[in-house]
């Protein structure tokens, strides 16, 4: 049964959220570092390992289109403790795998666990909170959405040197078992469930399409842009994107609701969220590389360097959700690109040198920059929208933010590849007794920096992107105004 806003005890609803919300986060994220180890253990190859992650988000991928239908489907009950139950089963199964497939297989069912989660918790708060406070608890949900992979690459580093890998899996399930448990008691329905039917012909065009876009570019960073399997698999998933953007806006029940982009705000919002997830992801892969091939140094050394900076990010969120509030969007926006923009120059023109405190503190200036722009972002362009387009909001801003990542590490890492290779040629025909170690580390650094120059560009294009974002005031008379809309309508 549907419970009105006033009625619903916030507290506890946002606990049990964010708990679940902290879990799945920090599933995804926990294996990236302990990959090599599995390699050795399962005796298998990169390409093959790689799946653990690129499986992961496939599944995540090509669920999150269909959250909206789910979401008008099932009861919040229903949907948030099906998918902690598919994450708990998933856990299990990885925990106790025997071989490589199993292994697989579990980490398949997490990621259906996991896929529908965040929109259910920014749809949640659409409905609960009024447009005034929504700031102040998108940065709650923030904070665990950040926290959890920045205590992830340290914890599992320390796992797997000091224990066994199963025990990023064992230490998982106590916590599950205990959201569940908080849920059966605590989690109440907030939306009135509907009888809609299931676009059976949109879901296979999505899956195919966004499941074919996300391998591709999953795939560029070891097999290159000029792999048929890469070419083909972007071909296919992007004509197959197309056939379903053209079914969702002929349709007039859609699965997906694109009719969101005509709404100015959030066309803008979701831009600049390409662009910053794109960074995001970008550095996340590029740092460890530069650390780990160009300076010798442990991945979990690595992982304590990321801490610091991802600690005060998750601190910082519930801190900025407060001041969008206060502020709104734009200013917010601004003052997290003044400090993003000059920590992507600060590491254009790395060395074999440059220190590993120098880097902290350029990280820690990053992730200030990421706390002012990653959850106003997201609030700003759900509440630009009405509010029967709420859950397809959400929906569309996770779809976009998957792929974004998809693309960024794809195109940085093929930078970094394509211009290590140039850097290697020249360092042999400038110093040809250099040895073949001493070519790779220098042309990894050099690499490194090259395409930590596309970042800052990317940065500053965000930033002009921003320029173009109403005002506080402009911005609260277009909500009034979507919301009137909506009343007229209904």
């Amino acid at each position: 049964m549907e419970q009105k806003r006033e009625d619903v005890k916030k507290g506890i609803l946002l606990f049990v959220l964010i708990s679940g919300c902290f879990l799945s986060v920090l599933n995804q994220t926990l294996l990236n570092v302990a990959l090599s180890n599995l390699m050795d253990v399962f005796a298998v190859s990169a390409t093959t390992v790689q799946w653990l992650s690129t499986g992961f988000m496939l599944v995540n991928g090509v669920l999150i289109p269909i959250t909206a239908f789910l979401m008008k489907r099932y009861t919040t009950r229903q949907l948030f403790i099906s998918s902690m139950l598919f994450l708990l089963i998933g856990t299990i199964i990885c925990a106790i795998a025997p071989n490589f497939s199993l292994l697989l297989i579990g980490r398949m069912i997490q990621a259906a666990g996991a896929g529908i989660i965040i929109p259910l918790m920014m749809s949640v708060i659409l409905f609960i909170f009024p447009v005034e406070k929504r700031g102040s608890a998108m940065g709650l949900i923030g904070f665990a959405m950040i926290f959890a992979p920045a205590i992830a690459p340290t914890l599992a580093g320390y796992i797997i040197e000091y224990g066994s890998w199963r025990w990023l899996f064992i230490g998982l399930v106590p916590f599950v078992l205990i959201v569940i448990l908080f849920a059966l008691k605590y989690l109440v329905n907030i939306s009135e469930t509907a009888k809609t039917k299931l676009d059976i012909v949109s879901v296979f065009l999505s899956t195919i399409g966004f499941g074919f876009i996300l391998y591709g570019f999953s795939n560029t960073g070891n097999k290159g842009w000029e792999s048929p399997v890469v070419i083909f698999s972007l071909i296919i998933g992007l004509v197959f994107t197309i056939l379903f953007c053209v079914r969702q806006i002929r349709s007039n029940e859609p699965l997906l609701d694109l009719s969101v982009f005509k709404n100015k705000i959030f066309t803008l919002t979701s831009l600049i969220n390409v662009l910053v997830t794109m960074m995001m992801y970008a550095d996340l892969i590029l740092l460890p590389i530069y650390l780990q091939s160009g300076r010798g140094f442990t991945a979990f050394e690595a992982g304590l360097l990321l801490l610091p900076g991802s600690i005060l990010n998750a601190i910082l969120s519930p801190i900025t959700g407060k001041l969008y509030d206060k502020l709104g969007a734009k200013p917010l926006f601004i003052t997290g690109l003044l400090f993003i923009i000059p920590s992507m120059w600060a590491v254009t023109d790395l060395t074999g040198s440059t220190s590993y405190m120098y880097l902290m503190i350029r990280t820690i200036f990053l992730r200030i920059g990421l706390s002012f722009i990653t959850m106003p972002l997201n609030t700003a362009g759900l509440n630009a929208l009405p509010k029967q387009l709420g859950t397809h909001g959400s929906a569309v801003n996770n779809t976009v933010r998957q792929i974004a990542g998809a693309i960024g590490t794809a195109v940085v890492i093929t930078i970094y590849t394509a211009q290590a290779t140039n850097h290697a040629a020249e360092i042999m025909g400038e110093n040809a007794a250099a040895t073949p170690q001493q070519i790779a580390i220098l042309s990894s650094i050099q690499g490194s920096s090259d395409a930590y120059y596309f970042m800052m560009i990317l940065a500053v294009a965000a930033l002009v992107l921003t320029l173009f974002m109403p005002g506080k005031s402009a911005a609260g008379k277009k909500e009034t105004a979507s919301s009137s809309k909506m009343a007229e309508e209904s």
